[in-house]
């Protein structure tokens, strides 16, 4: 990390608006959500943004389909998106639209600097072309066998084996998802912007520990060879911004929403007068941006961002932190394939906490996919959580009600084990800080079981029949909710509306900054259910539906 007083602005890639958010975005949202709740309990000024991707021959078609234009189309999946992210506990700063009026005009402004500086080129170039919708097939509607490892059933612009990057037109026994039926190659006049232009920058940029290692080394894969020029546009009909002096072309969606990353914060911006926009985006700027993405798009954030911010004379990325994919028995879920899960259908059944937990558990900072058994999502909230945490505090919040009413002790609390609560605490920043998640949550659950084991040794319940040891009782069950209040300041980034209603049950804010005050003579409100297990036949239900 960087200098604890820059500032922070943190982005997650743009959900695509022409459907509902579904696990695979909401893995990649905790975990930018959650690094940014940590940092803002650290004291640290952060800005979250994000916002709908929402152009491109999806959304035109999909609007076409439900009979509606796609400004509704859009506008309505952009509500539906913001209340999907509000229920897990998503909090945006902002939450834009690649189709603003801001977004249009950053377009604009970047494409024609770039073409002043005659980084962009005009040249005639082979398209796929659908006879029966005739029109010029975007990528994602195309479907073959990847040039590269010849695995079939392959997008038209990347391969999900094997990860390569190619041309629609390399893609062998291409067909159309639309008409499903074979594509034919067709002239068309197109714009590239000039990435070899870029190749010294790149190179230099990409060895400056901005990505994770597995990533660096693709990305050095990629730079070994020629960068070739981009397209950045596409021909009609397709829903999105229009390029200057051209009737039929409009710029492709990898122009425009990487773009919106500056638009969005723009808004901002002009939302509160406080946010200086060129502090973080001047050439100069020392304040700290970090992208949280997948990584299939690595090669777009990685190359063609970065050259698209130097060509224009913006800053670049401080970090790109890329994530794996979101696989269900070992199956990549997908919105494109049809094998997905809601967030709107995981609330019908399962709660938003025990997700962020259980994603949490499984995170790390490497490209690694994670696979999710809701069987081992079930044992670990039961076992962690409610039989664990949550118990710590009940065993002892019975003895301060019924003794002591519910006074905490006003004893100075200097035993060996709080101690080391307390001096976990560094290791847990650093876990946190380098977004070891998973780390996080494996110390986590080793104190909690200490904790509880120190309970069970001291045998309260035991004690509490001699008249004499009431003070001991006293001290040693004041220490177990001090010890569970260390756990829930841990945790609150993880599952913050557990936080909040441990943080009324506790009566007192859960802060990072006072995990070394203890709570003396203190009194807790009467504590009541704070987690309810997961129940196996809940599992097999959802299990059947999806």
């Amino acid at each position: 990390m960087k200098s604890s007083i820059n500032k922070m602005l943190v982005t997650c890639a743009f959900p695509y608006a022409n459907g509902d958010i579904h696990l695979g975005h909401l893995l990649e949202q905790i975990q930018a959500d959650i690094w940014v709740r940590y940092f803002r309990m650290q004291n640290r000024s952060v800005i979250f943004i994000c916002s709908d991707d929402t152009h491109g021959t999806a959304i035109m078609l999909k609007a076409k389909k439900l009979q509606i234009s796609p400004d509704q189309l859009i506008n309505d999946v952009q509500k539906k998106h913001k209340k999907d992210f509000l229920q897990f506990s998503i909090v945006h700063d902002n939450y834009s639209s690649t189709h603003s009026v801001i977004n249009k005009n950053f377009c604009i402004k970047i494409y024609n600097h770039l073409l002043k500086k005659n980084l962009i080129k005009e040249k005639k170039i082979i398209q796929l072309y659908d006879t029966r919708f005739k029109m010029f097939v975007s990528d994602r509607f195309i479907k073959g066998t990847c040039p590269r490892c010849k695995s079939k059933n392959q997008y038209g612009d990347n391969c999900d084996v094997c990860g390569s990057i190619y041309d629609a037109t390399e893609l062998l026994n291409a067909t159309s998802e639309l008409s499903q039926s074979p594509l034919k190659k067709k002239f068309s006049n197109h714009l590239f912007f000039k990435l070899s232009s870029f190749e010294n920058f790149l190179k230099k940029w990409v060895n400056s520990d901005v990505l994770q290692v597995s990533v660096f080394n693709k990305i050095n894969e990629w730079l070994s060879g020629h960068l070739n020029s981009w397209n950045i546009s596409r021909d009609k009909p397709y829903f999105g911004f229009s390029i200057p002096n051209y009737t039929d072309k409009f710029f492709y969606v990898w122009m425009d929403a990487p773009i919106g990353y500056i638009s969005c914060f723009k808004e901002l911006c002009n939302m509160n007068q406080d946010i200086n926009f060129d502090d973080y985006w001047s050439i100069n700027s020392k304040h700290e941006l970090y992208h949280f993405i997948g990584k299939d798009i690595i090669y777009f954030h990685a190359l063609f961002w970065p050259a698209i911010l130097e060509g224009y004379g913006y800053r670049k990325p401080t970090k790109i932190f890329a994530h794996g994919y979101l696989t269900f028995k070992g199956l990549k879920l997908s919105k494109s394939k049809g094998s997905m899960i809601t967030a709107s259908k995981w609330l019908s059944y399962f709660d938003s906490d025990s997700l962020r937990y259980y994603f949490s558990s499984k995170l790390s900072n490497t490209i690694q996919d994670i696979d999710m058994n809701l069987y081992d999502y079930a044992h670990k909230i039961n076992s962690d959580i409610v039989n664990s945490i949550i118990n710590l505090a009940s065993r002892n919040a019975s003895f301060l009600e019924k003794y002591f009413y519910n006074f905490l002790s006003n004893d100075v609390i200097t035993s060996t084990i709080y101690k080391k609560f307390i001096d976990s605490a560094l290791d847990i920043e650093k876990l946190f800080e380098n977004r070891k998640f998973s780390l996080v949550i494996q110390k986590i659950r080793c104190l909690s079981d200490l904790a509880n084991k120190y309970i069970t040794d001291k045998k309260p319940w035991i004690l509490i029949k001699n008249i004499l040891n009431k003070q001991k009782v006293h001290n040693i069950c004041s220490l177990g909710i001090n010890l569970f209040r260390i756990l829930m300041i841990f945790l609150k980034p993880i599952m913050p509306i557990l936080a909040a209603n441990v943080e009324y049950f506790l009566n007192t804010s859960l802060m990072w900054k006072n995990i070394c005050k203890p709570l003396i003579n203190h009194k807790i409100n009467k504590f009541s259910c704070l987690y309810k297990r997961i129940k196996i036949s809940s599992i097999d239900d959802f299990l059947s539906q999806i």
